[in-house]
């Protein structure tokens, strides 16, 4: 796929930053592919991975990113049903965006005022 050049002035309805934001919109779906990124997870690997998202919202989380392609979802025909989700190609390819959000993020957190710490009073 070819490369566009960056338009800050997008006339384009949506602009493609737009459309970006609103797969990956939300506190969780970010993490979520994030952690997809190691390979195919279960439901109940991925909430001990994000220990503070509720059953419902990583639920909700996980069904968008399927209907929009982002992941797959793959139920295993076995007592009880075992179901494993997994990126999709589509997915995959966001992984240069997630790398840059995880670099960004590792540089901000050393460099950020808040991550330094207090002074002590004296």
């Amino acid at each position: 796929m070819d490369q566009q050049p960056m338009n800050p002035d997008c006339t384009e309805l949506p602009c493609p930053v737009e459309t970006t934001l609103n797969l990956i919109s939300g506190k969780w779906k970010g993490i979520i592919l994030y952690r997809l990124l190691g390979g195919k997870k279960r439901f109940n690997e991925l909430k001990r991975m994000m220990s503070h998202i509720t059953h419902r919202t990583l639920t909700l989380q996980l069904r968008e990113l399927e209907r929009d392609g982002i992941i797959i979802r793959t139920v295993f025909a076995e007592v009880p049903p075992r179901v494993e989700y997994e990126l999709s190609p589509l997915g995959l390819s966001m992984q240069p965006i997630i790398q840059a959000m995880y670099d960004w993020g590792s540089r901000y957190q050393h460099s950020s005022p808040l991550s330094e710490p207090a002074p002590s009073d004296q």
